[in-house]
């Protein structure tokens, strides 16, 4: 099968790297920070490394392509839809595995449908890794049920949810309400905590009254991912918050919650490589120091 993928970051890579050379030499990709001179060679380096085929354009990458995957940003999903549907080989499979509010993939799904394509929305339930291509997806759609078994003979874990575009994305964007809401509660609590210097207290008393929950080593975790990845994620909290105007509901957390994942991302905060990972303490000092807090 000939498969191309829109959008080659963190997602696209883990499941090629996943799925091996035998996967990769049917695959031809395109992501549009090709089109810029400063990160074009980084994509090249990437698809060369994945030994999959790097294309300039958008319709290079899809012709031919029977099944094609868009793993952009949350914020781009639709607008990728939009823009690359009419390269679309008659018939060929969308997989959207993007973080989007229902109601925006049903958008998408209206632009595949009427470009020929057909369109699954797939929700992709946990970090990609380190199971790469077996990390956990939800699919829905009208042909979920006959195409799954396609994704899943690349292989892929995936479960169907239902025959209704949007489903899939319901389930991860309501969970995504409380796992990273959490997340941005443990940002707040543990700055504060070093901040005040209360930090020795405060988190062996949140340990007694929930046992799981080792705030520290939790909040050492975070800070990494959104200072890596938080403008993605705060894309796909925006959608979040989205889907709960769609509803009826307040959307504040959801907004709270991409607002401190902006904060994180664009803190330049630069994590070192190599040894022993930053603890949570070294983390909230160089974040505190940012933001013009730090304690003596």
């Amino acid at each position: 099968m000939r498969i191309a993928f829109i959008g080659l970051g963190e997602a696209a890579s883990a499941f090629l790297s996943g799925w091996g050379p035998d996967v990769a030499g049917s695959v031809t990709a395109y992501d549009i920070k090709s089109a810029s001179g400063a990160t074009a060679q980084e994509i090249a380096d990437r698809a060369a490394h994945l030994g999959i085929r790097n294309c300039a354009t958008p319709d290079e990458a899809l012709a031919d392509a029977q099944l094609v995957f868009s793993t952009v940003t949350a914020d781009q999903a639709e607008i990728a839809a939009e823009a690359y549907a009419l390269f679309l080989e008659a018939g060929a499979i969308w997989c959207d595995l993007n973080s989007c509010a229902p109601e925006t993939k049903r958008r998408a799904h209206r632009l595949i449908a009427a470009a020929g394509g057909v369109y699954l929305d797939v929700a992709v339930m946990s970090p990609v890794h380190p199971k790469l291509n077996m990390v956990p997806c939800l699919v829905s759609g009208a042909r979920a049920e006959e195409l799954a078994p396609t994704l899943a003979a690349l292989p892929m874990d995936v479960r169907v949810v239902g025959d209704a575009v949007g489903r899939a994305s319901s389930i991860k964007m309501v969970r995504s309400i409380m796992v990273k809401g959490l997340e941005a509660l443990t940002a707040e609590c543990t700055l504060a905590a070093v901040a005040a210097g209360v930090g020795g207290e405060v988190f062996p008393s949140l340990k007694s009254g929930a046992p799981h929950l080792d705030v520290p080593e939790r909040a050492a975790y975070n800070f990494e991912r959104s200072i890596v990845h938080g403008k993605r994620r705060a894309a796909e909290m925006d959608e979040v918050a989205r889907m709960l105007g769609d509803l009826g509901l307040p959307n504040d957390m959801a907004l709270a919650t991409s607002a401190w994942q902006q904060r994180l991302a664009k803190s330049g905060v630069e994590i070192p490589g190599g040894g022993t990972p930053p603890d949570h303490e070294w983390f909230a000092r160089a974040i505190l120091e940012v933001l013009g807090d730090a304690p003596d």
